[in-house]
């Protein structure tokens, strides 16, 4: 593989290119973000009282919107305010659905990284700043998430009364997908032994010694299961997966998890790859082969 180095480009000052541009570019790919695969809902979006939002892009298989603004150059005040503006009327608009700001930006410096972040512990929001490279004679784009969703922790905390049994799941999906939980616990007892199956209203968690520690969950349904791993999203986890053969969904942000469609053949056939993900997820080191 030939290697060639990249050179920065300016979008802002170049005659050549424009936010509209760019806009068009997320519009057509929108996995160019590097949030998953979302689609567009779209562009241009009048909001009430207000400007157009530049892009309202939503995941497919959560019930999660996006609302993404976009600056070439640095970020300022006003790109900041705009972002917030337009996810909050959205969110009012329609609060049937979880909404994350997404602010789009050449260059986001340190400055308004830290009023960002501030914003960040109350409002669920990303910063991502996008780079144009020349790689010899090719424009490409490269997009750092270097503000992420704060990952709640409900998902730890069971709420009182929403405990469940395995009948109730049985009853919900079938017995065999709900077996699939119990192929998945063995999985998790060979990396951490003395884990439980810990049955919630909305997903069979773990527990040990009656105490939640959900880093992996499953999402019983009628034919297959939801598997759900708590682990940072990074591209070699991602790629590992793509690569498996194994039907991935789209990597839950706000909880820091993979998810993936399994059935009990999977289980079986994608063991050592289950294996390695739960081990990272659980934070216990890899066996020593010396």
């Amino acid at each position: 593989m030939e290697f060639r180095k990249a050179k920065p480009i300016s979008l802002r000052g170049n005659p050549r290119f424009s936010e509209k541009w760019l806009q068009g570019l997320i519009a057509e790919d929108p996995s160019l973000l590097g949030l998953g695969d979302l689609v567009l809902m779209q562009a241009e979006r009048r909001q009430p009282r207000a400007g157009r939002l530049d892009l309202l892009l939503v995941d497919p298989d959560e019930p999660t919107r996006y609302e993404v603004e976009i600056q070439l150059g640095p970020t300022d005040e006003a790109h900041i305010i705009r972002t917030i503006e337009y996810w909050d009327i959205e969110r009012s608009r329609y609060p049937q659905y979880e909404h994350v700001a997404v602010l789009v930006a050449e260059d986001i410096t340190s400055r308004f990284l830290n009023v960002i972040s501030l914003f960040n512990r109350a409002i669920p929001l990303v910063a991502i700043q996008m780079r144009a490279l020349d790689v010899g004679g090719t424009l490409t784009l490269s997009a750092t998430t270097v503000l992420d969703v704060t990952r709640l922790g409900t998902d730890e905390e069971d709420e009182p009364g929403q405990a469940t049994d395995r009948s109730y799941w049985v009853q919900r999906s079938s017995l065999a997908s709900v077996s699939i939980a119990d192929e998945v616990l063995a999985l998790v007892n060979a990396i951490t032994p003395g884990m439980q199956l810990k049955y919630n209203k909305h997903y069979i968690g773990l527990a040990r010694d009656g105490i939640a520690d959900n880093f992996v969950q499953v999402r019983p349904r009628r034919s297959h299961a939801v598997l759900e791993i708590r682990l940072p999203r990074s591209d070699e986890t991602s790629a590992l997966l793509e690569a498996s053969g194994l039907d991935v969904l789209s990597y839950a942000a706000r909880w820091g998890r993979y998810r993936m469609s399994v059935n009990s053949a999977h289980i079986t056939a994608h063991q050592q790859l289950l294996l390695d993900l739960i081990r990272q997820a659980a934070g216990t080191p890899a066996p020593d082969n010396d």
